[in-house]
């Protein structure tokens, strides 16, 4: 919740309740000044204050938390890939595809390609430690510079694109020395890999497209196909386990490949519609030490409650995500449109509006605590939900961008059946007590 875009909200349903700042105040038992300073962005309500001044304003706190019609919509994606991937040619249909589309779209540039071309190259560094703590550095400081000043765009729709993200440099270091990184930027990984809102990865051409791997278009390049290869598959280790993360194979051709892509951030962003084709799989309960061996499988802990919703058609719920203590906050609202597709809104939430909402849970469902398994494999990427009271089964589920898009199952799942429209699997009904 940023402090001005609550203070407007605040501003502007006080007003609508026909009340002063000293009159709210009164209501809240609180000082006119305090209320000055909620609507001014220079402070914030303590949680406990939140639902007593939504109370007062005669409004859920959903309502009151929620960002007014017409607010700046800011989405910060990561293109990443293994070396000749069709990164750089992305960049131009993106441009293209999303500027017709109302947004200003702004691109922060690869940091190491930028730091190689201007003669700082890892290979000169007497400590390759230190210079991914550097590049990671410069690369959260322009990302955050890009991300103000998209605040101070008239544009209603902004969508930032960074060419690779934090958890690149992942792929280019020991587990110690991103360890050493981790404590020197005082951060976690789920902070780093999940400060982005969906991440994408373009397959290099080494793997299925080899004819066209070439070194030529880029200056900083110097990966063999084989090396190539073995990077691609290290940078989708080191995105898996993000809440969306989307993997667009060589599969066709090149021009091909660019139209998924922009289909898939497309579908991300909700244009024309936020549609998602899920198919839902039972499945017998999983080697769990198989599955934590994998290099390209991450595990993640969720905390799911759902909340009240005046409309049964829509299912609205907050979920905690993360892992060793450290988390990122989401409200998502779900609608079915029938044979497996869903619409769905999600957002971002710090943790205190969070926390906030938890009051509104619905009293007719229990809080779900699930162990997810995030498995890239494939060109796919499977979710694979372990429940506590579940001892002999678990859930799967993949996202699939088209009804007729080919599944294979990973090598380490047995499936028992598809349960994709039986509603007693959804997480719904296993919340229901």
């Amino acid at each position: 919740m940023l402090d001005c875009t609550f203070g407007n909200r605040l501003s502007e349903l006080r007003k609508k309740s026909g009340l002063s700042q000293a009159e709210l105040g009164k209501l809240l038992h609180v000082t006119n000044k305090a209320v000055s300073k909620w609507e001014n962005g220079k402070a914030k309500p303590a949680l406990d204050i939140v639902g007593k001044l939504a109370d007062a304003l005669n409004v859920s706190v959903d309502e009151l938390l929620e960002a007014p019609a017409g607010e700046k919509q800011i989405t910060r994606i990561v293109i990443t890939g293994g070396p000749c991937a069709g990164k750089t040619t992305a960049m131009s249909w993106i441009q293209n595809a999303f500027t017709k589309k109302g947004y200003a779209v702004l691109f922060v540039d690869e940091t190491a390609t930028q730091l190689i071309s201007g003669g700082a190259a890892p290979w000169l560094s007497t400590s390759a430690r230190d210079f991914q703590l550097w590049l990671l550095r410069l690369q959260l400081d322009k990302e955050r510079a890009f991300t103000e000043i998209a605040k101070t765009f008239k544009n209603s729709k902004v969508l930032i694109v960074c060419d690779r993200g934090a958890l690149d440099n992942r792929a280019y270091m020991s587990d110690a020395d991103f360890r050493y990184v981790l404590r020197s930027l005082n951060t976690s990984e789920v902070e780093l890999r999940d400060q982005y809102d969906a991440v994408f990865h373009l397959v290099t051409a080494a793997k299925g497209a080899e004819r066209f791997y070439t070194l030529a278009n880029n200056a900083a390049r110097t990966e063999t196909p084989e090396q190539a290869a073995a990077l691609d598959d290290k940078l989708i280790a080191a995105w898996t386990g993000h809440p969306h993360l989307r993997v667009i194979d060589n599969s066709t051709e090149f021009d091909a490949k660019m139209r998924r892509l922009i289909g898939e951030i497309s579908s991300f962003l909700g244009e024309p519609e936020p549609m998602e084709i899920e198919r839902k799989f039972l499945i017998k309960y999983p080697n769990l030490k198989e599955l934590e061996s994998l290099p390209n499988c991450q595990r993640v802990d969720i905390l799911q409650i759902y909340l009240q919703s005046s409309d049964s058609a829509e299912e609205v719920r907050i979920r905690q995500r993360g892992q060793d203590g450290h988390f990122i906050y989401f409200m998502t609202r779900k609608r079915k449109a029938g044979d497996g597709k869903r619409v769905e809104i999600e957002k971002r939430l710090t943790q205190e509006e969070f926390l906030a909402l938890m009051p509104q849970a619905d009293p007719a469902c229990r809080p779900i605590r699930k162990q997810r398994y995030c498995l890239s494999e494939n060109g796919l990427y499977y979710e694979i939900d372990i429940y506590p009271e579940w001892k002999h089964q678990a859930i799967m589920e993949i996202e699939l961008r088209d009804e007729n898009q080919r599944i294979e199952y990973p090598d380490c799942v047995e499936v028992i059946r598809e349960v994709t429209n039986e509603e007693a699997f959804s997480n719904r009904a296993l919340a229901e007590v």
